[in-house]
C-alpha cells in the first residue's frame, strides 16, 4: 500500500502523518458498510489501550488492532483505485 506513513514519517512529523491519515479515512463514505470495518478497529483499539494501560508489556491486541486496520485499509484502496479507473 503506496500510501503507507511509516514509524520514522510519523515520529518526525505526527501532524503530517495525522493529515495523510485523515485524507484516507475520507472515502469511508463510499464503502457500503463502513461500521463493519470501523467498529471492530475501535473496539480492537480500545481493548489495546485498556490492556497496555500501566503496564509495560507488549500490547495484548495488537494482531486484532493490525487485522482490522488491514481490512479497513483495503477497503479504503479498492475504492480509491475504483474511482481513479472512473476517471
Amino acid at each position: 500500500m503506496g500510501w503507507m506513513i511509516g514509524r520514522t514519517a510519523a515520529m518526525a512529523d505526527p501532524a503530517a502523518a495525522r493529515t495523510k491519515a485523515l485524507a484516507k479515512l475520507r472515502t469511508l463514505a463510499e464503502l457500503d458498510d463502513p461500521e463493519s470495518l470501523v467498529v471492530p478497529v475501535l473496539i480492537d483499539a480500545l481493548l489495546m489501550v485498556e490492556s497496555y494501560r500501566g503496564a509495560r508489556h507488549p500490547f495484548t491486541f495488537l494482531p486484532e488492532l493490525t487485522t482490522s486496520i488491514d481490512a479497513l485499509l483495503r477497503e479504503l484502496t479498492i475504492i480509491e483505485k475504483s474511482n481513479d479507473m472512473a476517471h
